[in-house]
């Protein structure tokens, strides 16, 4: 340092800085005022003033609607906001990006809270009349409709919310029936009497989507099946026993075979010696296979046996076998009939004993083997899980309580199957069941009559451009119209619906929209006269929901009125099941995207986005359901989303107590600290939340804010009058522009390609990085000490109009309340908002690929320089880099012209330095990841300017006392 004095009479040029200004508040204070925007948005009606723009294309982003039955969970907070990110987004890279909100009102779980509520009063549903309890559980719905809006407004989500659609509404009630009586015109609706999933509980069938696994403890029995018929190996020994292997004791009793496969080696088994409780008996027969022998001899406690023999599928061709409960005492010969043995697919030698039990009626697998083979189906299981009161032996047990747990049918079995002889071993095993997703509840298959729309059946509807019958057309839409995010979301979709069954439509429920149809008295499901086709009595039923709703299904005069003319209503039975739940949210793309002025010319959306499990639910009956009314999907897009975990990665309790809720995150962090969280995550996985995650996102949230902050403070009093060209600029400015021609094309495919975490992290590192790091840090010096005139000063200014333009519309997706605050601090007028603006055109021509490489060279070569100043600011060498003059040694020739090019000393923030091509001497810094840059520390030679604090030679020779030459014309011109 210079032993020069500083003229302690100096005056004190505070006052002439340039320092920022702006009303803008470091603090957010999130929770407090976000409400005031929100209240700014509705008096303003942003969302409505939009869809006024003419001459943009639409972009519909339809709404799965959530269930309108509780309070918000974190899983609907990350649904609404990704697709709030969408909406916006879209809307400001100029699409007419139109979003209707929705909600599913009919179903069990309404329906069920009802009931409950009529237990607690000492009241019988069947009491009451149907359609005063559907209005009461219309009103339930109505009320949790307008809690959950309230919530997801609360989250900052743009849609027309004056105006949401409910599958309850007269209209989506009258549509969701002309879309279910499309299937009874095209052939594809049918009555059969199979195997469903049945909750006894809630006493209905269910649909595939509406099925979850937990573990489950069943019991598991070996059970002898006496062979009948002598013949092949059996006809030359004593008497032998095909043993079964069952998880479902209860369904033995109505069993009708046993089946076994052609391919699996079987062989004929002597029991030796025996445990002394054993059941199986020393000297006796079994066939099982051989591969699952070991196994099941461990199970029945034999402690040695002999294998006499191959059984060869010849042997088993046609063998009859009798059902263990044959003859029993008190079964009034029940089961006095033949069992056959029957080849099938489905058996394998993975597990049991290589023979399956089966009960046509209680299985799919079973059916289809009894479809084959004409087995009878039987009637013994009432819905609510009991057998029937005249079942010899078990009549009235239950195999479900009313409460879900296990009735006492199955061990009622497996005490007369052991007193009868047809028990050969028992066992308990924990295993994946299916439960209600609802009640949590066990389920069993039970054969019952139900209604489905046949998926393989040809249509002949003339909408056979992507396939004749339903599947056909779902998987080419699949592959063909669905574009998916991610790509694994088709791989599960095209799974499911390649191997699923028939849907099952029915529900034997009240509240939900009435299967409308009629069918003629004593005809067969199969006949040709057993449903009541005729375009006029759909069109009555139609006129009369618009009018009514579904209630009206109900009236004591329906059948009569929509028969006039058509057929004798005696004739005709009126169904009075309803339609399962998703066909009503399936067929929301006919009443919301087809039907409504703010739909979709085509009556297709552009996207669905719900989480994973709507592969089997949503995604799933929309496909469908459209495949069979349409000839096609209903969407262009999918995009799935994981489910929300707790900080360790658990799954969300109530009784672990892990569980984060939308509410109080808001209520201590604002909406917009929960949405920046879903911007930061992967949420083509599994995402996690919790108080630390959420205080890195609140960290990430304040730099950022930061970063606005000061550009806002330092446009305080820009006008045109400054704005510079970007030819004129310094090639510092011209490298921003450059960044941002860049950003514009990546965050644009970052966000049409829904890649939020990818659009925030770009805008997060340019912002921390590129701006605050290093251009804000370099150009201070030019904003608050150059004279307003000068160039670069302007520039600067000009530049950060530009950043601001775009950083607030960029952001304002992710962060749609800060982005108003910052927007409305510059520009604070009544009826404006950065919402009401677009993505703003960045020209091409800002480009300059030379230009960024040449600033990517000068910024490796400034990071040299900054890590050794650090060093000697860490020592306490300096305290400030305007301390330093520092000797760089550049040993590239290009790179040292690139530096010599620029003011470098102003790049690395010193008051001066020298540049130089000789070599580094030893002591010189040096970075290995910045090869050929070496760095000898010197002190500035000078004077400390008391306006910009740069030690520079020419410091107290000026006018103004204690000034540089560039502080003095600076004070001079003012």
């Amino acid at each position: 340092m210079s032993d020069t004095k500083t003229d302690t009479a100096a005056p004190d040029y505070r006052d002439t800085v340039f320092l920022p200004e702006t009303d803008f508040p470091m603090r957010a204070g999130l929770p407090q005022r976000e409400p005031e925007w929100l209240a700014r948005w509705e008096r303003l009606g942003i969302y409505d003033r939009l869809r006024r723009e003419k001459g943009r294309s639409p972009f519909i982003l339809h709404d799965g609607p959530p269930y309108a039955n509780g309070n918000l969970h974190i899983g609907h907070a990350l649904n609404k906001v990704l697709k709030d990110f969408i909406t916006r987004s879209q809307q400001m890279m100029g699409r007419d990006a139109r979003y209707v909100p929705g909600w599913d009102c009919h179903g069990l779980p309404i329906e069920w809270k009802i009931e409950e509520q009529y237990r607690l009063k000492q009241k019988n549903k069947d009491d009451v009349d149907i359609v005063e309890f559907r209005q009461e559980c219309r009103k339930f719905a109505e009320g949790w409709v307008e809690t959950q809006r309230e919530e997801f407004k609360r989250l900052g989500v743009t849609g027309k919310w004056d105006d949401p659609y409910l599958t309850m509404n007269y209209h989506a009630e009258a549509v969701i029936a002309a879309e279910f009586m499309k299937l009874l015109m095209n052939g594809s609706l049918y009555q059969g009497s199979k195997p469903v999933m049945w909750s006894p509980v809630e006493k209905t069938a269910l649909a595939e989507a509406e099925v979850e696994y937990h573990d489950h403890t069943s019991h598991t029995i070996w059970v002898r099946f006496p062979v009948e018929t002598s013949q092949g190996i059996f006809a030359t020994k004593k008497p032998a026993s095909v043993v079964i292997w069952t998880t479902t004791p209860w369904t033995i009793p109505q069993n009708r075979a046993v089946a076994y496969h052609p391919e699996i080696a079987y062989g004929l088994y002597e029991l030796g010696e025996v445990a002394e409780n054993a059941t199986a008996k020393a000297g006796e027969l079994i066939v099982v296979a051989d591969a699952l022998a070991e196994a099941v001899m461990k199970a029945a406690k034999v402690e040695s046996f002999t294998r006499l023999a191959d059984v060869t599928a010849a042997d088993m061709e046609g063998l009859v076998l009798s059902h263990p409960f044959r003859g029993v005492e008190g079964g009034n010969g029940e089961w006095d009939y033949d069992v056959p043995l029957l080849p099938g697919d489905h058996v394998t030698d993975d597990a049991g004993t290589g023979f399956v039990h089966t009960a046509p009626s209680h299985g799919d697998d079973d059916y289809q083997l009894g479809l084959k083979f004409g087995l009878p189906m039987t009637y013994n299981v009432e819905p609510d899980g009991s057998y029937r009161p005249d079942l010899p032996l078990f009549g009235g047990q239950a195999i479900i309580t009313p409460e879900g747990g296990e009735g006492p049918a199955n061990v009622s079995v497996l005490k007369q199957l052991a007193w009868s002889g047809g028990l050969l071993a028992k066992g308990k095993i924990k295993h994946s069941y299916p439960h209600s997703w609802r009640s949590k509840a066990p389920l069993i298959y039970r054969n019952t009559p139900q209604w489905f729309a046949a998926i393989d059946k040809v249509l002949g509807d003339g909408m056979d451009e992507y396939g004749t019958t339903i599947r056909s057309r779902a998987l080419t839409s699949i592959d063909k119209l669905v574009r998916w995010t991610p790509q694994t979301g088709r791989n599960r979709l095209f799974s499911m619906i390649e191997h699923r069954p028939d849907w099952v439509l029915s529900r034997q429920r009240a509240w939900g929209v009435p299967l409308t149809v009629f069918v003629r008295k004593g005809a067969k499901p199969d006949a040709e006269d057993f449903l009541l086709r005729d375009q006029r009595v759909n069109d009555r039923i139609i006129a009369a929901f618009e009018k009514d709703g579904a209630d009206a299904w109900y009236a004591e005069d329906f059948k009569a009125r929509m028969l006039e003319g058509v057929a004798a209503p005696e004739d005709y039975v009126q169904v009075m099941d309803v339609l399962d739940v998703w066909f009503d949210s399936g067929s929301t793309h006919a009443f919301v995207i087809r039907d409504r002025a703010d739909g979709s010319p085509d009556g297709i959306a552009d996207l669905y986005l719900e989480g994973t499990d709507q592969h089997r639910g949503w995604f799933h009956s929309s496909m469908l359901q459209a495949c069979a009314t349409r000839g096609r999907a209903p969407y262009r897009g999918v995009l799935t989303h994981g489910f929300t975990l707790d900080e360790k990665g658990m799954k969300m309790s109530k009784s672990l107590g892990n569980t984060v809720s939308p509410a109080d995150v808001i209520k201590e962090y604002g909406a917009d600290i929960l949405r920046l969280w879903v911007a930061q995550s992967d949420y083509t996985a599994d995402l996690r939340i919790g108080k630390e995650i959420l205080k890195g996102t609140a960290d990430s949230y304040r730099r950022l804010r930061n970063t606005l902050r000061f550009v806002l403070g330092n446009l305080d009093g820009f006008t045109e009058a400054e704005r510079v060209e970007p030819k004129d600029m310094p090639e510092l400015e011209q490298w921003v522009l450059h960044r941002l021609a860049q950003l514009d094309q990546q965050l644009r495919k970052g966000y049409d390609a829904y890649d939020f975490q990818g659009v925030f992290q770009t805008l997060f590192q340019f912002a921390t990085t590129d701006l605050s790091a290093f251009y804000f840090d370099i150009r201070k010096d030019a904003l608050y000490c150059d004279a307003p005139s000068g160039l670069e000063r302007r520039s600067v200014r000009t530049v950060l109009d530009i950043l601001f333009q775009r950083l607030v519309t960029w952001l304002a997706p992710i962060l749609p309340f800060t982005m108003e605050d910052v927007w409305l601090s510059r520009f604070p007028g009544e009826d404006d908002s950065v919402h009401l603006h677009d993505f703003p055109v960045t020209p091409a021509a800002w480009l300059n690929e030379p230009l960024a490489q040449k600033w990517d060279a000068i910024r490796r070569a400034r990071r040299v320089v900054t890590a050794a100043l650090e060093l000697k600011r860490a020592d306490k060498v300096i305290g400030s880099s305007l301390e330093a003059a520092p000797v760089i040694h550049v040993e590239d020739a290009p790179v040292l012209a690139a530096l010599q090019s620029v003011d470098f000393a102003t790049v690395c923030i010193t008051s001066d330095l020298v540049l130089t091509g000789d070599p580094a001497p030893n002591e010189a810094f040096r970075l290995a990841e910045v090869p050929g840059v070496g760095v000898v520390f010197e002190t500035a030679e000078g004077e400390k300017c008391q306006r910009c604090w740069k030690i520079l030679p020419d410091v107290g020779e000026h006018k103004h006392p204690g000034t540089c030459a560039r502080c003095d014309e600076a004070l001079s011109l003012r």
